[in-house]
């Protein structure tokens, strides 16, 4: 009788582990903070803005769509500066 419950409880724990960890369909839903996410602000993007840059943390880590959208926007920004650059330099010579 001990074994069969013990076998039972083991299962159970197995079966919670599978859902959680998304290997089951049906699992958790998409991860909520009680954090508001600060991102970039509109406009152009300074250093410092960078430093004020807060993901919200989830199960494994950060929000990865969170990370992704920031990073576009800076690689947005940086090419844009770059074209600039390229332009102000060319004008020069």
């Amino acid at each position: 009788m001990t074994i069969a419950l013990l076998v039972l409880v083991l299962l159970a724990v197995g079966a919670v582990a599978a859902v959680a960890t998304g290997r089951v369909s049906g699992a958790l839903g998409p991860a909520t903070s009680t954090r508001p996410f600060r991102g970039l602000p509109e406009g152009p993007v300074l250093a410092a803005d960078v430093d004020e840059v807060r993901f919200s943390t989830a199960l494994r880590g950060y929000r990865m769509d969170e990370v992704d959208a920031v990073l576009d926007r800076l690689r947005e920004e940086i090419r844009e500066r770059d074209e600039e650059l390229a332009a102000w330099r060319s004008a020069e010579d």
